[in-house]
């Protein structure tokens, strides 16, 4: 089980605040044994909540050049046809998976493909499940042309906890189907927008794996 790389900047951050409370726990109440457990304790379950979340575990890929593969791990919470307002403009069917802070936070390639669209919206930071997250959170939208002309976009969107969306990819990219792309810290949500002909392999509620689960086929 790797570490990824962007909680390095917070797992020093960890470990300098559990120094911090251990010295202080130990300097204010040098016999107060209590206290001391408190602070080891409390130091530890913050070590381990970070090595946690910022895990990058080793997995097999589906690579399969007709299929939509999960972008991330989480929940399928919505699936529905709606109106793709920023660069199709047009009826799309909406796939989106709700990262819990227990998933693996690592954003993937869903198909591969050139990217032909990719952008930083600032933004708010609601509740990731409501669907108004998807227009007003903190987001990205990244849009990827498949070789055989139909293309998908996909949307980081940060939630209540997530406040540093990291996206790797930028327009005229080539884009590995499963390749890293991004990474969401603390819970969140991915949106995919479909070709209104994708056939869904997936459904409301099903818990799906990032780089492995098929989502649909072309």
């Amino acid at each position: 089980m790797k570490f990824h790389k962007e909680g390095y900047p917070t797992l020093l951050l960890t470990i300098l605040f559990s120094t911090i409370i251990i010295t202080i726990a130990k300097l204010i109440f040098p016999e107060f044994i209590i206290a001391h457990w408190f602070a080891y304790i409390l130091s530890t379950f913050l070590l381990i909540v970070v090595l946690q979340f910022f895990r990058h575990p080793s997995r097999a890929h589906t690579i399969n050049d007709n299929a939509i593969i999960a972008p991330a791990d989480g929940k399928v919470v919505v699936i529905e046809e709606t109106e793709e307002t920023e660069f199709f403009k047009d009826k799309r069917i909406q796939v989106s998976i709700f990262m819990s802070p227990i998933n693996v936070h690592v954003n993937r390639f869903p198909i591969a493909g050139d990217v032909t669209y990719a952008k930083y919206h600032p933004g708010k930071f609601l509740v990731a499940s409501l669907p108004k997250a998807s227009t007003e959170n903190e987001r990205t939208s990244v849009v990827v042309k498949h070789s055989n002309g139909k293309a998908v976009l996909f949307r980081q969107v940060a939630g209540a906890l997530a406040r540093r969306i990291v996206m790797y990819c930028k327009e005229g990219d080539k884009a590995a189907q499963c390749g890293e792309m991004g990474f969401i810290k603390f819970g969140s949500r991915v949106d995919l927008y479909l070709p209104l002909d994708a056939k869904l392999k997936v459904k409301m509620g099903e818990v799906v794996k990032g780089s492995q689960t098929i989502i649909a086929e072309f």
